[in-house]
Formats: C-alpha cells, sequence, structure tokens
C-alpha cells in the first residue's frame, strides 16, 4: 500500500513513561531523631542548623538558628560572669548568646558612685593623735578636716569644750563678777555647770550644721562633723577668751579680737563642712550659718 510507511511510530494517544514516584501517605511520614537535623533534600547541600548542645551540668544553652553556619563551635564555656568581656571575647559575647548575671553585680560598670549617707570607701590618711588634730585645725585645716572626715573625736571634742566653757564665765562681765564675790562653794557649782552648758550647746549647734548639710546634698558622717564643729567652736574663741578674762570684755582690743575669731570661724566651719561633706564653699557657708549666728548672739555680742 503505496502512502503508507510502515515502522515503528509514536502512538500520540500514549503518555510518555514517567519514573515511578514514591507515594507516602499521610500519617506515615517519621520525624527525625531529637539531636538530628532533618533530611536533606534531594540534589542540594545539607542544611546549617546548630541544634542546642547541652552545656555544662547538664543544661543546654539557648542557641538561635544560623542559617549560614558561621557560628564557630566551642571546646568548652567560660563560667557566667566571665564572658571575656574587655578584649578577649569569650562564648557569651557572641551574638545569639545570653549571658547571665547574678542580682547586683555589674561586671561593665566598675565606678563607684558616692551617695549620700554611706560611708566613704576608704579613709583619707590615719587617725591624728589629739595633738596633731589641735595644731592641724589652726595650721592645715582643710588636710585636717578630709583626714579625720571618717573618724569620731568625741575625746578631745568634750574635754576641750568644757575647758573653755568653764574659762568662759570669766569672759563674760556680769558672769565674771557674780563667780568672783561668790564664795568658793558657790561658784564652783556655776563653773562647772558653765562646762557643762557649753558642751550641751557645742552639741546641739554641730548636730544642726550637720543636719542642714545633709539637706542641702552633704554625704558625710555625724559624728565627725559634731566633734570637729565643737573643737573649731571652741579653739577660734580662745584668744579672745584669754584677753577678755584680763581686759574685761568692754576693752578695744577684746572686741576687736572678737569679729576677727568669728570671722576666722567661719572660715574653718565652711571648709570643715566642705571637706566632710563634700559640699562647695556657698553650701558650706549656709549649712553653718546658724552655728555662726548662734555663737555671734550667744557668745560673742554678750561681751562685744
Amino acid at each position: 500500500m503505496a502512502g503508507f510507511r510502515i515502522g515503528r511510530g509514536r502512538d500520540n494517544n500514549r503518555s510518555p513513561q514517567q519514573p515511578p514516584q514514591q507515594q507516602q501517605s499521610y500519617g506515615q511520614q517519621q520525624p527525625p531523631p531529637y539531636g538530628r537535623p532533618p533530611y536533606p533534600p534531594v540534589g542540594g547541600p545539607p542544611p546549617q542548623q546548630q541544634w542546642p548542645q547541652p552545656g555544662p551540668g547538664g543544661q543546654g544553652e539557648p542557641e538561635y538558628f544560623d542559617p549560614y553556619g558561621q557560628q564557630q563551635p566551642h571546646a568548652q564555656q567560660p563560667p557566667y560572669g566571665h564572658g571575656g568581656h574587655g578584649g578577649g571575647g569569650g562564648y557569651n559575647d557572641n551574638p545569639g548568646h545570653t549571658q547571665v548575671f547574678a542580682v547586683g553585680e555589674d561586671p561593665y560598670g566598675q565606678g563607684a558612685t558616692y551617695q549620700a549617707g554611706a560611708a566613704s570607701a576608704a579613709p583619707s590618711g590615719p587617725r591624728l593623735p589629739w595633738k596633731e588634730l589641735l595644731r592641724g585645725i589652726v595650721t592645715r585645716p582643710g588636710q585636717t578636716f578630709l583626714q579625720m572626715r571618717d573618724y569620731a573625736v568625741w575625746g578631745p571634742a568634750l574635754i576641750v569644750t568644757f575647758l573653755y566653757g568653764l574659762l568662759a564665765v570669766f569672759g563674760l562681765d556680769d558672769a565674771r563678777e557674780d563667780v568672783i564675790k561668790a564664795t568658793v562653794p558657790k561658784a564652783i557649782p556655776i563653773v562647772l555647770s558653765a562646762g557643762v552648758a557649753f558642751v550641751i550647746c557645742g552639741l546641739i549647734l554641730g548636730a544642726v550644721t550637720h543636719t542642714l548639710a545633709r539637706q542641702l546634698g552633704g554625704d558625710g558622717s555625724w559624728q565627725p562633723t559634731v566633734g570637729l564643729s565643737m573643737l573649731v567652736m571652741s579653739i577660734t574663741d580662745a584668744p579672745r577668751l584669754l584677753f577678755a578674762v584680763f581686759l574685761g570684755g568692754d576693752n578695744m582690743v577684746v572686741q576687736v579680737l572678737g569679729w576677727a575669731t568669728w570671722v576666722a570661724a567661719g572660715a574653718l566651719f565652711t571648709s570643715l563642712v566642705s571637706k566632710s561633706h563634700d559640699l562647695p564653699w556657698p553650701k558650706a557657708l549656709g549649712a553653718s550659718a546658724i552655728q555662726l549666728v548662734a555663737l555671734l548672739s550667744i557668745i560673742k555680742l554678750g561681751t562685744i
């Protein structure tokens, strides 16, 4: 039969043979075992996925998925708080890792902040003996107040103030006449009561100065402030008192010494509060203003 070619032809009604595919019914797929990545896709590289590795003590550290595989395996994890900050760069400082610190621990901020009411980190120097303390208040007050800001000086303060009160009676004209005219049994209680009164007055005025300094932002302790203020009150008025005992309170020399020693007391009180409470001099002068006015009105104006 002409026009027809007999041979192996192609049947258009038949689809080309396809390779058999594996059919897997739903519910028969087995999940990968724990600790291993899923099966890699056909024809591709295995995924770079990091699974949690158990840390020391059996507890794992949280690690995050790294699609690019840039995290480096570690041999040993450093303990918490020592992750190599400061230049080393440890395991805990890598991106994707967490670092735990204890309550109150601040490894990144090592500077200490000075807070009001808190004790200083370390004394500025050794405790001065009473002779060097009294000499230092006159010759080098700033250094002495700074060195003694952490030490109580109750012994020298009470003794010096009590002796100052005994002599202060003779510096007041009316009180001196009463003591001189009185008999010895009557004069002794007057002099002793004057000494005790000056001690109590020094304690109260020193406490007021310390309270005002704390209200203005000071951070010093109350015992050194009160004790040193009592010493300043007694030492600064000693020159006027010595002349007043022999010359009387109305003498011109005694009056000039009274104003000069009052100004010197203001300078020493300002230096004391400034060094003991870490305050600038205007605030330190304001904290000691009540004590200065009280000394002027109670002690010095009686003779001036």
